[in-house]
């Protein structure tokens, strides 16, 4: 039987479309008796409501927009799991864009989602974002926004991260703990609050085991991976007396294992090496990466609960909404003492 529309069940019930919505919509301006009618004929008919005309009189998309820097960290596959799960769970889709990286992308994206295209947004920033105007204009657009992992701290908005100064602090002082004594830590960029984060906490756990921080053992790098391991060689090649390596993100952990080749250095006998890494194939590696391990399903599950919930009760997302959740140190061969 072919379904029918919601004009169709108001005239063969004798009654109005209006309260025949009301009806479907358990509303207490309609009446118990009158509810179960409806929702009889319905069931009958085959009824399906028209998401997006319910929608357009809400005004709203049933759409929420992802914005994270890339798709091929591992980590933001995981979250965007988390964050269609509840997404889903919700009734709502997802739009997934990428910036890049770029800080430029990232603003045209935002400009573009501000058209009433999406109910809410969920940001990751781009690692060169220091103004801040277009992210400061959707509260302005009423639009909800939510940072997840790479967060904007002057904005007063909920914000759904690990704790990475403890995870800084931690694998340091693994390093450590199994031996090492110069070691050098590869960060992409401390514009960043977890680049910055992580960075405190390696140099605080230095501080606290005596040792004296030395900034040459601190290496920035770049979105670019053979201008990243160029920095790398060169700073083996310079330091040979380097014994351990924090990396604060997967990219530059892999590209340390690929220069330590290179150069004939043993890992671990030679150089110890702890990673932040959500890659599952770690495991696989020549020897075994140790990796600080993040929550990423559930970062991106939370932020997008946090978010639909502002949607749907049409209230402002709160900076006391924010969540820190637990990364955890997987310890493996790469750091074997």
């Amino acid at each position: 039987m072919k379904p029918v529309n919601l004009k169709q069940l108001a005239e063969e019930l004798g009654l109005s479309i209006a309260t025949v919505s009301r009806a479907l919509q358990d509303s207490h301006e309609v009446s118990a008796g009158t509810k179960e009618r409806v929702r009889a004929l319905a069931a009958a008919r085959h009824y399906e409501p028209n998401a997006y005309a319910s929608s357009l009189r809400r005004n709203q998309s049933k759409t929420i927009g992802v914005v994270i820097p890339k798709v091929t960290n591992h980590f933001f596959a995981l979250a965007i799991n988390g964050i269609e799960e509840a997404a889903r769970q919700s009734g709502y889709h997802v739009l997934i864009y990428l910036t890049h990286d770029d800080y430029a992308r990232e603003v045209a994206i935002i400009q573009h989602l501000k058209g009433g295209r999406v109910d809410g947004i969920l940001l990751s920033v781009a690692s060169g974002t220091e103004d801040i105007a277009h992210l400061e204009s959707l509260t302005d657009a009423n639009i909800p926004l939510v940072f997840f992992d790479r967060v904007c701290a002057e904005i007063a908005t909920a914000k759904v991260t690990t704790n990475d100064y403890e995870s800084g602090y931690q694998a340091t002082a693994h390093l450590l703990a199994v031996g090492c004594r110069r070691i050098a830590h590869l960060l992409i960029s401390n514009k960043l609050s977890i680049g910055r984060n992580r960075q405190q906490g390696y140099l605080d756990a230095l501080l606290a085991h005596g040792l004296a921080p030395d900034p040459d053992l601190v290496v920035a790098g770049t979105m670019d991976n053979a201008h990243n391991l160029a920095l790398i060689e060169d700073l083996l090649r310079r330091r040979p007396d380097i014994d351990g390596i924090f990396a604060s993100v997967e990219r530059l952990a892999v590209g340390a294992y690929h220069v330590c080749r290179e150069l004939g250095r043993r890992i671990p006998e030679d150089v110890k090496i702890v990673g932040f890494s959500n890659l599952e194939s770690v495991s696989l590696f020549d020897p075994p990466l140790t990796t600080i391990t993040q929550p990423a399903h559930d970062i991106g599950r939370a932020a997008a609960r946090i978010l639909l919930q502002a949607v749907e009760k049409r209230r402002p997302v709160l900076p006391s909404q924010s969540v820190v959740l637990n990364s955890e140190l997987v310890q493996r061969r790469s750091t074997e003492g």
